[in-house]
């Protein structure tokens, strides 16, 4: 039996030879249960809590000993090769960490929290900012602060912020530090602290707090700010060899075309300086990782590109927590720290394969898998749900990226024994339970996340295969005309444009794929089809601007109506008064009222009376009540996990957006109506507090995710019934409400519904109108209200019959034109094709396609059939038919009318035999049927000669 030397350290037991040899496996005879792995070394021995289990000699990781037990081994020779784990004893099983990503967090806001800084709370992922679409840097919330619109309201804060960046998003996985969801750590000084301050405490935090070693530590300082870099040198010491100057492309921040900016300096850690100081590149990610920015704001930048000093310097820093994770963790990437790893792992698992084994391209995978459902866990969390526009495109399409890697590694199901089942809810569960120190509140809204995973994936997964199959050939088709006709292989962008538009795969998934197999995508073919698809669907998008811009943007909400009164300046006597018709907030807290001037003059300086139109102003406060009983009531009704995604409070009509997978029952509508009547009919006292915001969320209070709270909030509740978050205008009892009604309920987007409700005056004016409605239709019908209903129903089915008869009636029509066309058919090539090429007029589209089928059996195999008509309303119809005999000679229906339709300004298809086609260009269609006839005959001949 060979013999193991073993020596026992502070940190592991360590391999240092085996005898004899060769290569042995080792059984593990007693050992002590306290052994845990630990990242580091070469040459370990890796054991597991089994009674008798083979140890197996590992490269890559070491064991700690935890509990001081005797181990004893044994050799025993094995023709085998050493393999690198057991399934039971892989590095995705356990892994230990010199200090938790969460201790990190706590760490930094610690650390500036004892230096005066207020700890402040992560903000949404959806930003109060309409020039930027998602969160994406922890300076956003403080942006009015920094522009001078807003005060700030402490002198210094720290936070640790949510983020997420998708420009980036083809490195994720790829590169060591790539990701879509990421924490930003941040300490801001508005006004109070600068420079020297900022570089001080960050050089503290870092090498004293964190104990990172100085010397690893490298400075960039923009190129001409002198005072930082003799900050960095003098001061904090920092060797002159290791703080690098650079432009202002790297080091030199501005928040737009003009306003505030400033240098900045940026901490990099060595991963190698063995390598030296001599012609260091900070840019080399295989040695240094940037991870820490200091923004020192202290110029404004004026309109011909000049530097202004600003009165309040400002300081704005940014540490990415996944980095330092990785630098103070001491793994190779940031996906293997404790902030990301637990899902890779769980998805590893899923995948029954080993994270430890995988190659690097499995390894991606997964580091996909796991960055991604950490982005769609917070973005869900903050209301923004998978849809194909704006935000909610951007959930759609991480959601899709991880259900076909997961597809991939061959994922099935969620492990429990479902393999059709949705995987994606088991990952998040995973995400979820490592939120607690991120957003405390995500595990409130855990139900309500997983039904909305399973819902996308399961929807998705409908359409994946048929889309994958159809991508194949596609490709295969690209493949092999690229490899005829001597050309790189490219997929068409109607092909790419089909697949995103009826199928669902994302542009970037199509490329993906593509890639894999050597194609490229026709992207100008496929904006082409999209920018198509928009006008025909008149749908509306919004541009939004990702820079910093110092405008000032005006909120879409509808204020109060009223008047301004003014004193004239010379004469107090004098009287001005302006109709206002609309308020609007601004983001630095300035209203903007809109009006006419009805009598005198206004001018600068004057003092101005507000009145608000009580009437008005009434129907708003019963609108807004009414708005949170709704809310109350659906979550009484159809689950407590609905939540709002946004409302409108108007003077006629109040309207609510809310979170659910499918259309409303109507029992449903009418137990929400009755609970809120009811609750109207109490005539319960509204209560009005204001208190800490935490202290709110205890009591149950409902926050509107996306919106910003202070850290008072004023708490609105209905006792008994609903207590949200709310600073605006309210009914003092629900009586005054005097009745509520739904008016719609429908879908606006992918898993939001909305309605539109009215209360109070106007409810009382819907009813009266509808009830004036019914009076005429009663009237009209010469029947009783209660027998409205069957009296339509039978009016209906005669309307239908009479339209049955009316279309039976054309198609005979159509036919008996069709058999005159009979004659007119001409002979095309050798084999006898029986072609017609022909208008009908006036005749409809299902009657154009009645008369090419009897065309097509009257004339027999081979023939084929062209036949177009302008059946009214500045339309085209067109439709195509062939016989078997001509399909197989490679000319297909749905191809040729395809091309036809174009020149009437329209577009179709359909099967190879058979196919329709319209457009909006009638005046086209005679020369459209005349190059019909040219292109089929050329076709023709060119197979039959």
């Amino acid at each position: 039996m060979g013999e193991l030397q073993l020596v026992e350290s502070p940190i592991a037991l360590r391999l240092l030879s085996v005898a004899p040899r060769p290569r042995r496996r080792l059984s593990l005879a007693t050992f002590g249960h306290g052994l845990r792995p630990f990242r580091g070394c070469n040459g370990m021995i890796c054991v597991s809590n089994a009674r008798q289990t083979h140890v197996e000699v590992s490269s890559t990781y070491l064991y700690k000993l935890t509990s001081p037990k005797k181990v004893k081994f044994s050799t025993r020779s094995t023709s085998a090769s050493v393999q690198p784990m057991t399934q039971d004893i892989t590095e995705d099983k356990h892994k230990d960490y010199p200090i938790s990503g969460d201790e990190i967090r706590t760490r930094f806001l610690n650390f500036y929290a004892s230096r005066g800084h207020k700890i402040l709370p992560s903000a949404s992922l959806v930003p109060d900012d309409p020039t930027v679409l998602l969160t994406i840097a922890g300076m956003l919330q403080f942006k009015p602060i920094f522009l001078g619109k807003e005060p700030r309201s402490v002198p210094c804060a720290t936070t640790s912020q949510r983020c997420i960046r998708t420009n980036d998003v083809e490195n994720v996985g790829k590169t060591t530090r790539h990701h879509t969801f990421f924490e930003m750590l941040g300490n801001f000084s508005f006004g109070d602290y600068f420079k020297k301050e900022a570089i001080v405490w960050a050089w503290e935090l870092i090498t004293k707090e964190y104990k990172l070693p100085p010397e690893r530590l490298w400075i960039s300082v923009f190129k001409d700010d002198d005072e930082a870099f003799s900050i960095w040198h003098d001061e904090v010491g920092v060797p002159k060899e290791r703080i690098k100057r650079l432009g202002e492309d790297d080091n030199f921040w501005t928040s737009g075309i003009t306003g505030p900016c400033g240098p900045c300096s940026e901490i990099y850690y060595d991963f190698h300086p063995d390598r030296g100081s001599e012609s260091a590149d900070l840019g080399d990610d295989s040695r240094f990782i940037e991870f820490y920015n200091l923004v020192f704001m202290q110029y404004n930048k004026k309109d011909d590109g000049s530097l202004e000093p600003l009165k309040q310097k400002n300081i704005d820093t940014g540490m990415g927590l996944e980095r330092m994770a990785r630098i103070l963790q001491q793994v190779p990437n940031n996906y293997e720290t404790d902030l990301i790893f637990p899902i890779i792992q769980k998805a590893a698992n899923l995948a029954m394969i080993s994270y430890a084994k995988a190659d690097d391209a499995t390894k991606t995978n997964l580091k996909i898998i796991g960055d991604h459902m950490r982005a769609v866990v917070y973005l869900i969390s903050d209301a923004v749900l998978p849809s194909n526009i704006g935000r909610g495109y951007v959930v759609r399409r991480l959601i899709r990226r991880v259900v076909r890697i997961g597809r991939l590694l061959g994922i099935k199901g969620a492990g429990e024994g479902n393999p059709d089942g949705a995987f994606l809810p088991g990952l998040a569960k995973t995400v979820i339970e490592l939120s607690n120190h991120i957003d405390p509140d995500v595990t409130g809204r855990m139900p309500h996340i997983l039904e909305e995973l399973k819902r996308e994936e399961l929807r998705f997964v409908q359409t994946l295969e048929r889309g994958e199959k159809l991508l194949d050939q596609f490709l295969a088709s690209a493949l092999l005309n690229a490899s005829t006709n001597g050309d790189r292989p490219c997929l068409a962008g109607k092909d790419v444009f089909l697949l995103y538009d009826t199928y669902g795969f994302p542009v970037e998934i199509t490329a993906e794929v593509a890639e894999e197999r050597g194609v490229s995508l026709d992207m100008n073919g496929f904006h082409i089809e999209m920018e198509n698809q928009r006008r025909q669907s008149q749908a509306a998008h919004s541009t939004v601007k990702l820079s910093v811009g110092n405008e000032v943007e005006l909120a879409e909400s509808i204020g109060d109506n009223g008047f301004l009164r003014c004193k004239g300046v010379e004469d107090s006597k004098h009287i001005a008064i302006v109709e206002v018709k609309d308020v609007q907030k601004s983001l630095g807290n300035i209203f903007v009222h809109k009006g006419t001037i009805k009598e005198g003059k206004i001018e600068l300086g004057v003092e101005v009376n507000a009145i608000v139109d009580p009437r008005l102003r009434q129907r708003a406060k019963v609108h807004h009540t009414a708005t949170h009983l709704l809310q109350a009531a659906l979550k009484n009704v159809i689950g407590q996990e609905t939540s709002q995604a946004g409302s409108l409070v108007a003077f006629d009509r109040l309207r609510f957006d809310f979170n659910f997978h499918r259309p409303l029952f109507e029992h449903e509508l009418m137990k929400i109506e009755e609970l809120i009547n009811q609750w109207i009919g109490d005539s319960t006292l509204l209560q009005t507090k204001v208190m800490p915001l935490l202290d709110a969320k205890k009591a149950g209070a409902i926050a509107m995710f996306g919106e910003k709270y202070g850290e008072q909030v004023r708490v609105v509740e209905v006792p008994g019934v609903s207590m949200e978050l709310c600073g605006g205008t309210h009914v003092s009892n629900t009586s005054e409400i005097r009745g509520f009604k739904i008016i719609s309920e429908q879908g606006i987007a992918s898993g939001i519904r909305r309605i539109e409700a009215v209360a109070g005056e106007a409810f009382i004016e819907y009813v009266t109108a509808r009830d004036n409605s019914m009076r005429h239709l009663c009237s009209a019908l010469k029947v009783k209200a209660e027998d409205v209903t069957g009296r339509v129903e039978n009016i209906l089915e005669e309307l239908r019959i009479a339209r049955n008869e009316v279309s039976a009636l054309r198609t005979r029509v159509a036919v008996l034109k069709a058999t005159a066309l009979v004659n007119k058919a001409f002979i095309v090539g050798t084999t006898n094709i029986r072609v017609v090429v022909e208008s009908m007029d006036d005749t409809d589209a299902d009657s154009l396609r009645n008369a090419a089928e009897y065309l097509v059996d009257s004339l027999q195999d081979p023939a084929a059939v062209i036949l177009g008509s302008c059946p009214g309303d500045g339309k085209v119809s067109l439709v195509a038919a062939f016989t078997p005999s001509v399909v197989k000679m490679g000319i297909q229906a749905g191809k040729f009318i395809g091309g036809i339709a174009k020149l009437c300004g329209g577009g179709g298809g359909g099967k190879p035999n058979f196919a329709q086609a319209g457009g909006r260009k009638p005046e086209n269609l005679s020369n459209a049927l005349e190059k019909a006839r040219v292109e089929l005959i050329a076709a023709l001949d060119g197979k039959t000669s």
